[in-house]
This record gives structure tokens, C-alpha cells and sequence, in this order.
């Protein structure tokens, strides 16, 4: 790696939050962003949480947190800003995907998806922005989803939380860019994690697959990649976008 690459990705001394953090997409996104240097606060109800994170290294830690509740959420947020004196990392990686038809979705798997995908990162991101703001500095990445673009039957509820997050992070980008922050989302098609095989497993993955143009699902380390990316001192300008990683899907 070239001295200004290496530097333009050298995140030593910068606190990064990652929520859901403690597996699959979360815990691919922790690793790499520790490995850049970054010291991790893994926000998950893993009861392992602490152990994953410290595992990171770089004094990296975890919090066991509600993200549904507001009050929990902003202390969570100050306690780290207070014992770290900064926070220059935000990724609301943390979400649930109730698989039902429009038809068959409850209220309460509605209200639940909202609860976490949407109203949470809002919460993590007022949070976490008031703190940035007084730095004048801050990187905001939301995992958002290929069904936030196209529409993917059995994911209502999913969908209209993701394209919510899209949304969001427009307005926030658009209020925060002047205090020197970015907020961007990344889309991704299905990946192989548990939760991904299990939900894509058989004959519906094997369809699935044959609509992506290069004819797989993405690999944890791929999304990770991308948000290493938006939050490194390369994608300095980058403020507002949605990169979508999808194998070329939502372009048929």
C-alpha cells in the first residue's frame, strides 16, 4: 500500500461505534475498522459482547444496550463520547427482517422493524452527531439494502425501513456536511451470513442467485470493505450517497 493510501486509511486513534455489531455484517465491519487502528464499541445484546470486542483489540469494548430505548441510547452514546473524548465513527449496522406478506405482516413485526432499522439509527445518530458537531468532525454510515431500491416480495416491512434509512441519511448529510461530517448508506444484496442461508436456503436462493449478474451473493468482508471506504480519509467528498453492492442486481 502506497504511503498516502495507507495513510488515507489509517484510522489509529479514531472511536468507532458499530451496532449489531458482535456478528455476520457487524462483526466483519468491527474487525476491519479495528484493524485500521480504530478502537471499536460494539453496541449488540450478544451476551458475549464484551468478549468480541475486546477480542478487536485497540482497547476496543462492548455495551449490552435496548437499541429501542431512547433514553438508554443517548446515555450509551455520551458514556462513550465522555470516557473516550471523541467519537468519529458511527455505523447503524443493527436490523431485523420479519419475512411476511403484505397481507400477513402483523402490526407489532411492523412496528418492531421500524423500531429497530429506522428509529434507531436515528437515535444512535442524533446521539452521536450532537458529539460530532462540537469536533467538526464525524463519519455516519447506515446499512441500508438492495430493497430499500427494488422491491422484494415477503420484505415489505424491511424495505420501507431501509428506504427510510436512505432518506434519513440525506437530510443528514445535507444538515451535518457543513460541521465537517459525511452520512452515507450502503445497499447490499444478500450475504452469507446465518441469517442470509437460512432465509435464502434451496431453490429460492438458487432463483435468487441466477438474477444477480455475477451470479452470487456478497461475502461479509465485501460491505465491510465499502464502509472502511466511506469512513476512511479517502471518501472525504463522498456525503449523501448510497453505495449499493448487489453483483449488478438492481440494474436489470
Amino acid at each position: 500500500m502506497t504511503t498516502s493510501l495507507a495513510k488515507a486509511y489509517d484510522l489509529s486513534g479514531q472511536v468507532a461505534i458499530v451496532t449489531g455489531g458482535a456478528q455476520g455484517i457487524g462483526l466483519a465491519i468491527s474487525t476491519m475498522l479495528a484493524e485500521q487502528g480504530a478502537r471499536i464499541v460494539i453496541v449488540d445484546q450478544n451476551p458475549a459482547v464484551s468478549d468480541i470486542a475486546e477480542a478487536l483489540g485497540n482497547g476496543s469494548y462492548g455495551l449490552a444496550v435496548d437499541v429501542r430505548d431512547d433514553a438508554a441510547v443517548h446515555a450509551a452514546v455520551d458514556e462513550i463520547a465522555g470516557e473516550n473524548g471523541r467519537i468519529d465513527i458511527l455505523v447503524n449496522n443493527v436490523g431485523i427482517a420479519p419475512i411476511a406478506l403484505a397481507t400477513d405482516l402483523t402490526m407489532g413485526q411492523w412496528d418492531a422493524t421500524f423500531a429497530i432499522n429506522l428509529r434507531a439509527a436515528f437515535m444512535f445518530s442524533q446521539a452521536a452527531g450532537k458529539h460530532m458537531i462540537k469536533r467538526g468532525y464525524g463519519r455516519i454510515v447506515s446499512m441500508a439494502s438492495q430493497a430499500a431500491i427494488v422491491a422484494l416480495e415477503g420484505h415489505i416491512a424491511y424495505t420501507a425501513s431501509k428506504a427510510g434509512i436512505i432518506a434519513m441519511s440525506k437530510v443528514l448529510a445535507l444538515e451535518w456536511g457543513p460541521y465537517g461530517i459525511t452520512a452515507n448508506t450502503i445497499s447490499p444484496t444478500v450475504v452469507n451470513t446465518a441469517m442470509g442461508r437460512e432465509v435464502w436456503a434451496g431453490e429460492k436462493g438458487i432463483a435468487f442467485r441466477a438474477k444477480i449478474p455475477v451470479g452470487r451473493f456478497g461475502e461479509v468482508e465485501e460491505i465491510a470493505h465499502g464502509v472502511l471506504y466511506l469512513v476512511s480519509g479517502a471518501a472525504g467528498l463522498i456525503n449523501g450517497e448510497n453505495l449499493v453492492i448487489d453483483g449488478g442486481y438492481t440494474v436489470v
